[in-house]
């Protein structure tokens, strides 16, 4: 027996003759399978290693027990035969893992359910449609006879005697709490777009302007400092704006826990809802995201998920869990929607972070998986990016990531605790013994860069002669390394 991709597996002679799940809602899951031992026996003795180490062996210790797992031969008896092995893809894999994660959060943390703030954008949305595949899953769980499974759902959905759930979203609307939190900078369409997805989902959805909070906060800021700050489009600084944005994002948070401890008595049940987090792994290692606001949360589903990856789960999701609503969720721009809305001006979250999402899972696995610091990611990414970005373009999106990845440590320390997907996930602070905090002019490593850059412009064929190396290597051939730390390495056989 071994294990793949976290299911386990019975081989015989290297044949997969049976294979678990890789994520279920079972505590135990027991596999079974007829082999013939003689078979194994005779492909070992096939071996030479096996057949030398067997030699060497003088005694074979015994145990004796009352009963044997063996059978001699007898008609009837086929051997199992091999079956294909089965691998989710990636969308999958967001779907099913998380969804048991937080099943089995749910069940062993006595909760009665979760709470979402729910903002009609690619993250929050992801999240809903994870506890939305939770449910059907446990749904399709009963209907298999999983006794437990169904024990545990009329346990948590708070059913009476002998009743159980039977539908998902009947289900969801016992277990699920989604909140629409808008303000006047919100727009029409993401507070339609979770409307409509809470309402494919089941959740029990609410919808609270929280215009009248923010203004109090104000009113109190101004009473006791005399000023008001103003939006950047409206003639604000920089801290002005920052600061009405970040009062906004944590109101929500305030909000969001505080429903999720009330509403359980409101509608007379007992217990507690969980507050779930809809932070990316992308934005964490950015630190876009504000400190206490609905990043911070008991537990995040997508914590270690990439947002390259979650727009593929969206486009996904519209169609295999029947969440339609996701296929627009997944076409909208990203966007915080934390300042007012002008014809020239709509706020959009990769121009404000300075950086694509795309560039952050690139920026993400170079720092995280092949370990590179600011000056090893410069000349990573100079070939990478040869022809399309000059030294110094490279040079500066560099700098620009590791300054916030700096300055934004702070945030990373606090990440709300997730399920891990990514490899390049941010939170350092489980397993890095250093100081979180780095120096964010990082003065060695960018003077390095600095100088790679002029070294490479005092030489001005260095774009010609990548891309003719990128030629020659198209042809089969390659052009001799002239000196540096980079070589080409071959290995063969005669």
């Amino acid at each position: 027996m071994f294990s793949l991709d976290g299911c386990c597996c019975i081989a015989v002679n290297g044949d997969v003759v049976a294979q678990g799940s890789q994520f279920s809602l079972k505590d135990v899951e027991v596999l079974d399978a007829l082999i013939d031992l003689d078979a194994v026996s005779s492909y070992r003795a096939c071996v030479s290693s096996f057949r030398e180490q067997a030699s060497h062996v003088t005694k074979v210790p015994c145990v004796k027990v009352q009963y044997k797992l063996c059978q001699t031969f007898r008609d009837g008896m086929i051997p199992t035969d091999p079956v294909e092995i089965m691998y989710h893809c990636p969308e999958e894999e967001i779907a099913f893992g998380p969804s048991c994660w937080l099943w089995d959060y749910l069940r062993r943390s006595r909760a009665s359910g979760f709470l979402l703030p729910l903002s009609g954008g690619a993250d929050s949305s992801s999240v809903a449609a994870i506890v939305g595949c939770m449910c059907q899953l446990v749904i399709k769980d009963i209907d298999k006879g999983d006794e437990q499974v169904k024990a545990d759902a009329a346990r948590i959905g708070q059913y009476r005697d002998g009743e159980f759930p039977t539908d998902s979203r009947e289900l969801a609307k016992r277990l699920f709490y989604t909140v629409y939190m808008g303000t006047e900078n919100s727009s029409e369409d993401t507070r339609s777009r979770a409307k409509r997805l809470a309402e494919e989902i089941g959740s029990f959805h609410f919808d609270v302007p929280i215009d009248s909070v923010v203004s109090a906060f104000l009113s109190l800021f101004e009473r006791l400092t005399g000023k008001r700050p103003h939006y950047k489009v409206d003639g604000g600084s920089h801290t002005e704006n920052l600061g009405l944005q970040n009062i906004q994002a944590r109101i929500r948070m305030v909000l969001a826990f505080m429903m999720a401890s009330l509403m359980p008595w409101v509608h007379s049940k007992s217990g507690f809802y969980l507050v779930l987090g809809s932070s990316n792994v992308d934005e964490g290692l950015r630190g876009y995201l504000t400190k206490y606001d609905c990043s911070s949360a008991d537990i995040n589903p997508i914590g270690s998920v990439s947002k390259q990856d979650l727009r593929a789960f969206l486009r996904w999701a519209a169609v295999n869990l029947q969440y339609s609503s996701l296929a627009e969720v997944e076409a909208a721009p990203p966007t915080a929607e934390l300042e007012p809305i002008r014809t020239d001006y709509s706020q959009l979250d990769e121009v404000d972070m300075g950086m694509t999402y795309e560039e952050l899972s690139i920026y993400g696995r170079l720092r995280k998986i092949f370990r590179c610091g600011p000056v090893s990611m410069f000349q990573n990414l100079c070939h990478r990016w040869c022809g399309r970005l000059s030294p110094s373009e490279v040079a500066d999106k560099v700098k620009h990531f590791f300054k916030y990845y700096a300055i934004n440590r702070h945030k990373m320390t606090v990440l709300t605790p997730s399920y891990h997907a990514e490899s390049y996930s941010p939170e350092d602070n489980r397993f890095d013994l250093r100081q979180f905090l780095y120096n964010s002019t990082w003065p060695y490593q960018f003077r390095k860069i600095d100088q790679l850059v002029q070294d490479i412009d005092k030489d001005g064929k260095w774009v010609e002669d990548r891309r003719a190396d990128s030629q020659l290597r198209q042809h089969g051939a390659a052009r001799p390394a002239q000196g540096g730390g980079m070589g080409v390495v071959a290995a063969g056989s005669a």
